[in-house]
């Protein structure tokens, strides 16, 4: 069985990992204009690099929950691909092997030259670091006026999918809010303690109100013991 499944801020938030969307829309007390923008970049780099090294520390710092072990887990008898919107690791690190990530990985970095050009980075970045080629590094993430990353991998696995999972994610940001509009799996689950948006064209929709960390794990044991 294929299984997609989108992932955005819910499931890391219940790994104590916060976005700019919690309480009054700042994110760890910035603006995001002022640290998720070209235009923050081009007027102050350190502030920006600053803001990435905490989100980094804390990332490093925080673990997968049920939710992403649930996930995981699938694995063991399906092929299971996760599309998040989430810029952690902890889906790699709770097992999960194909993962998309929309937005970018905080713990890698990028040329300022050649977005192609990415290098594995755990700890501060500064100005004056470098790639191979030269140029100034930057955290390897998606901002604000910036395309998305994996679309085509992102829309196949959604079209191919046997079973589509939303979790942690309002359905309202585009294009990922799309996916299960896009898909064709006949079957398709929405796990959100308040779910905000659940049209499908067609399909069977099971709406599971409960937190990631509850709810994936119930789904993934449903799933588990269908067959292949």
């Amino acid at each position: 069985m294929r299984i997609a499944v989108l992932t955005g801020a819910g499931i890391s938030r219940e790994s104590g990992l916060q976005t700019f969307r919690d309480g009054d829309g700042l994110w760890e007390g910035h603006r995001v204009e002022d640290v998720a923008t070209p235009e923050a970049w081009e007027r102050d780099p350190e502030q920006v690099l600053r803001f990435y090294d905490q989100r980094r520390a804390d990332v490093q710092r925080a673990q997968p929950n049920p939710g992403h072990r649930a996930l995981a887990e699938l694995e063991s008898r399906h092929e299971v691909t996760v599309i998040t919107q989430n810029i952690d690791d902890l889906h790699e690190r709770a097992g999960s092997t194909r993962v998309i990530h929309l937005h970018g990985e905080v713990l890698k970095a990028r040329s300022v030259r050649d977005e192609g050009l990415l290098m594995d980075w755990r700890g501060d970045l500064k100005l004056g670091d470098f790639g191979p080629d030269g140029a100034q590094l930057r955290p390897h993430v998606v901002w604000f006026g910036e395309g998305v990353l994996g679309t085509n991998e992102a829309w196949m696995a959604a079209e191919e999918a046997d079973v589509f999972i939303v979790c942690g994610t309002s359905l309202l940001v585009q294009p990922a809010a799309s996916l299960i509009d896009w898909t064709q799996a006949p079957e398709a689950y929405i796990v959100d303690p308040r779910p905000t948006r659940t049209a499908r064209r067609h399909g069977v929709l099971h709406l599971v109100e409960l937190p990631a960390s509850e709810g994936l794990p119930l789904v993934a044991t449903q799933l588990l013991n269908t067959g292949n």
